[in-house]
C-alpha cells in the first residue's frame, strides 16, 4: 500500500522576510503551526495533526537550514512531542556560534562582522528571530527544562538581550 503524499503547502506565495530568509514549504507551515498551537489548538484538530505528520516527515531531513530547525523544535515543544524537540535541539547545538559566554545561531555562509571601534555590531533580525524560536525551544519543555537546559537557554538569552538597541528594542519587529 501506498503512504499518502503530504505537501506542506499552504499557500503558494511566501514572505521571504518574514522566514529569516528561507522560502519553502516546510518552513512557512512551522511557522503556522506555531500559530495554531498557540491558539491553543490540540494536537488533535486535524489540521494541527495533518500539519505536524508533515513537520515529522520533514524534520528528518538532513539539509533542513537552521532557521527551520529553529521553528520546528518549537513546533514540536509545543506539540509535546519532546523527543523530536530534542533531536533537534541536539543538531541545532553542534551548529551554535559559542563566544563570551553567550550563544546564538546565524546564517550559513554569513560574512563574519568587522570589529570597529566606538560600533557596536548587532545582528540581522532573522538571527535574532531564529535565536529566539531556539530559546523557546529550550524553556518549552513537558513537564518543565531540565538544569542543563535552563542553563543553557541563560546563554541563549545574554546574547538575544545583547541585540537590543539603546532604547530597549530590536532591529526589527520581527
Amino acid at each position: 500500500r501506498e503512504k499518502p503524499v503530504v505537501l506542506c503547502r499552504i499557500n503558494n506565495y511566501f514572505c521571504v522576510s518574514l522566514q529569516g530568509g528561507v522560502n519553502d514549504e516546510v518552513t512557512l507551515t512551522a511557522y503556522i503551526t506555531i500559530a495554531l498551537l498557540e491558539i491553543p489548538l490540540p494536537v488533535t484538530h486535524s489540521v494541527v495533526r495533518n500539519a505536524l505528520f508533515c513537520l515529522e516527515t520533514a524534520s528528518d531531513q538532513k539539509e533542513n537550514h537552521v532557521y527551520t530547525k529553529a521553528l520546528l523544535a518549537y513546533a514540536f515543544a509545543l506539540a509535546g512531542k519532546m523527543d523530536k524537540r530534542k533531536t533537534l535541539l541536539d543538531s541545532l547545538e553542534k551548529e551554535a556560534v559559542k563566544e563570551d559566554g553567550s550563544v546564538h545561531w546565524q546564517r550559513p555562509g554569513k560574512e563574519p562582522e568587522v570589529d570597529l571601534p566606538y560600533y557596536r555590531y548587532r545582528a540581522p533580525s532573522a538571527e535574532v528571530e531564529m535565536t529566539s524560536y531556539v530559546l523557546l525551544a529550550y524553556l518549552t519543555s513537558q513537564p518543565a527544562p531540565s538544569r542543563e537546559e535552563l542553563s543553557f537557554a541563560s546563554h541563549i538569552a545574554k546574547w538575544i538581550s545583547g541585540q537590543q538597541n539603546p532604547n530597549g528594542g530590536f532591529s526589527s519587529t520581527q
